[in-house]
C-alpha cells in the first residue's frame, strides 16, 4: 500500500516538473552543448550559482541524501515559479538564470530517484546531474586557482 502512495507522489512530482522545469532545462542543456569554450564558462557560473543558492542553509546530519536532494529540488522549483510569476526572464541573462534553476531542480529530483517511473525525465535528469557536477567542479577549481594566485602574489596586498 505504501508503494502505491509513493508512486502516486512520484507521478505528481513528474507532472509538475514537466510543467515547470522540463522545457527550461532542455533549453539550457541544448544551448550549453552548442556553446564554445568561453560561453561554457558562463553556463558553469550560472548553474553553480543556482546550485549553491538552493543548498539547505543548515545541514541536519539526520537527513538522508534523498531527502536533501528533494529539499534542494523544491527550493529550485520555488525559484523557477517565482521568477515566472514575476516575469524575471525578460532578457537573455534572466532567462538563462531561471533555466539554470530548472536544471538544478531536475538534477536533484534525479538524484532523489523521483524519475524512476519516467524514462525521458530520467535521461534529462542524468544530463542535468552531469552539468551541475561539471559546473560546481569548475567553480571550485576556479576558487582554488584564485587562492593559489593570491598566495603566490603575497596574499593580494602587493607583497607589502
Amino acid at each position: 500500500m505504501f508503494s502505491w502512495f509513493r508512486a502516486s507522489g512520484q507521478r505528481k512530482q513528474v507532472r509538475e516538473d514537466r510543467k515547470y522545469l522540463e522545457a527550461r532545462a532542455r533549453r539550457l542543456l541544448k544551448s550549453y552543448l552548442s556553446a564554445d569554450g568561453p560561453r561554457k564558462q558562463r553556463y558553469y557560473e550560472v548553474v553553480a550559482g543556482a546550485a549553491a543558492a538552493c543548498q539547505p542553509a543548515v545541514s541536519d546530519p539526520r537527513l538522508e541524501n534523498p531527502r536533501l536532494a528533494q529539499d534542494t529540488a523544491e527550493a529550485a522549483l520555488k525559484v523557477v515559479k517565482v521568477r515566472e510569476c514575476q516575469r524575471m526572464d525578460g532578457d537573455q541573462l534572466q532567462s538563462m538564470i531561471t533555466d539554470a534553476y530548472a536544471v538544478v531542480a531536475v538534477a536533484h529530483r534525479r538524484a532523489a530517484a523521483v524519475y524512476t517511473i519516467d524514462k525521458p525525465m530520467q535521461q534529462l535528469g542524468t544530463a542535468a546531474v552531469h552539468l551541475v557536477t561539471m559546473a560546481t567542479s569548475y567553480m571550485e577549481n576556479q576558487l582554488a586557482d584564485s587562492a593559489l594566485d593570491d598566495a603566490a602574489s603575497g596574499g593580494g596586498d602587493g607583497g607589502q
